[in-house]
């Protein structure tokens, strides 16, 4: 039993082969063009991590230090370093001791068992992130796209607003991303809608809609926001959760958004978008943390593993020098910005995923649960705003090509396309519609009357062609049978006129 696959005390899932999806993954990495070398060494690599996580660690000979708490650790500690291809002796003390270079000499520091058990959980996580990363690039690489190609159709798949009993550095993360994201969703639907109508000068009453820029500043604003104080606490050697929590709470007090719950030492409350989500600091500060300790970059980079090794190449002269604080939360605040800016450069298409009931069963539909989601969603506040300004519009030119044949009377082409339009829609007799500078703008179910009334014309239209063409094709065959009958009369004729007379 792994201490990392545990945590859950969830062993088994009903309809789940875990042999059945090992061959499965190995047949999708053969398909991506990992090769056989570098599947075994993806596994071997992941092997290494869930050993890393089963060896614990008791107090050592000396003053807080550690070592391997048993001979179970030891096994573990042993398959861990020779699946790394690396010294095991290196790996125990890269775990146990750290190593503090100054100006005039290098002085080694043992660690208690709590920070050897910290430092444990480091390495297994820089280690599993390299690896995902390399697994994302080589995907990407596989099937990327034509980097001469001008157009691209991308598809964003996150993780829906996460609201636990026990909410950490993780949900805090994800519930950002969907912040940000409806706030992109608010600006393309509301905010660039009514940007529209001031472009086009038509008439129209501001509609109010929730903005959640003050929630993104309480989180990212810098300096001030959550992240840039997490990152503070973090670049303080004696900053802990509780005086990270503490800060929090000073600065916050009077922020709407921002709350203290009653009966909590540590925790903090966000009003989200979505509804109110308490989150837990007790790992905020370890999980922002993002730095290679350096004996782990120098045992793994001396890995007989080219795999491994290359995960760890060796780093730059400025990079290793430098000691400038890098964090999680920074990072993902970057790479979340740098998504919206793609986003922003593209045409979005969004599609809600509604999950009809928390039991995971077909046919059965929770209604005050789904119409929680699509609040969440926005989808409610969404159908509010375009029902209350115009959701339909089109460009004159588009508009007349279109629904032209509603009125051929008054589209002669005496007259321009403004106008055009105009006595179209009077025609049509609908009330409410603007005209803009370039497009006609239109009501809540005006399109679809249009549409409507387009699909009549044009059916009553092929019914009288239909019809035209029936008779026609009927008058033609009449005519060729009455043809046919006066020729095959006269040939009757004749031929009894040809019998009479031979009998005379």
């Amino acid at each position: 039993m792994f201490h990392y696959l545990n945590q859950s005390n969830c062993y088994e899932l009903d309809g789940v082969d875990d042999s059945k999806d090992y061959i499965t993954t190995r047949r999708a990495m053969d398909v991506v063009g990992i090769s056989p070398e570098e599947q075994d060494a993806i596994f071997r690599v992941v092997a290494a991590i869930l050993h890393l996580g089963n060896i614990e660690f008791s107090k050592g000979k000396e003053v807080d230090s550690s070592q391997p708490k048993d001979e179970k650790s030891f096994f573990h500690l042993r398959t861990a370093a020779e699946l790394f291809m690396c010294d095991a002796k290196a790996l125990e003390d890269s775990l146990c001791k750290r190593v503090i270079v100054t100006r005039d000499e290098m002085i080694t520091k043992s660690l208690d068992p709590d920070s050897a058990t910290l430092c444990r959980d480091a390495l297994a996580k820089i280690v599993y992130s390299r690896l995902f990363d390399w697994l994302v690039n080589k995907i990407n690489s596989s099937i990327g796209q034509d980097p001469e190609s001008k157009f691209l159709i991308g598809v964003l798949d996150i993780y829906g607003f996460e609201s636990f009993k026990t909410n950490s550095f993780e949900q805090f993360c994800i519930n950002l991303t969907n912040e940000k994201l409806q706030q992109h969703f608010n600006q393309h639907v509301f905010k660039m809608e009514q940007e529209e109508y001031t472009k086009e000068e038509i008439d129209w009453s501001y509609i109010e809609f929730i903005d959640n820029q003050d929630i993104l500043d309480l989180i990212e604003k810098k300096p001030g926001g959550i992240i840039a104080l997490l990152d503070e606490a973090c670049m303080f050697p004696r900053s802990t959760h509780e005086t990270f929590a503490q800060k929090l709470y000073q600065t916050y007090k009077n922020h709407k958004r921002f709350s203290k719950p009653k009966l909590a030492r540590t925790d903090f409350t966000i009003c989200h978008y979505a509804g109110d989500v308490t989150y837990q600091t007790e790992l905020f500060l370890d999980k922002n943390k993002d730095y290679v300790i350096a004996e782990h970059q120098a045992l793994l980079n001396a890995s007989t593993c080219c795999f491994v090794s290359g995960l760890f190449p060796p780093l730059a002269e400025d990079s290793s020098k430098s000691s400038k604080f890098s964090s999680i939360g920074s990072r993902f605040k970057q790479q979340l910005q740098s998504l919206l800016e793609t986003l922003s450069a593209t045409e979005p298409h969004y599609i809600r995923c509604v999950k009809p009931n928390n039991i995971l069963k077909p046919a059965i539909f929770e209604s005050t649960n789904v119409l929680q989601q699509l609040r969440c969603g926005g989808v409610m506040e969404a159908i509010r705003i375009s029902c209350a300004g115009y959701p339909s519009r089109r460009t004159f030119d588009e508009f007349i090509d279109r629904f032209g044949l509603l009125a051929p009377g008054v589209l002669d082409g005496s007259c321009d396309e403004v106008t055009a339009s105009k006595m179209l829609l009077e025609k049509a007799g609908l009330d409410g519609y603007q005209i803009g500078k370039t497009k006609v703008f239109l009501r809540a179910g005006q399109m679809a009357e249009l549409d409507a009334r387009r699909i009549e014309v044009l059916g009553t239209s092929a019914s009288v062609i239909q019809r035209k063409v029936r008779s026609h094709l009927a008058r033609q065959r009449f005519v060729s049978l009455q043809r046919s009958a006066i020729h095959i009369q006269a040939a009757c004729r004749g031929s009894g006129y040809s019998v009479s007379y031979e009998m005379h």
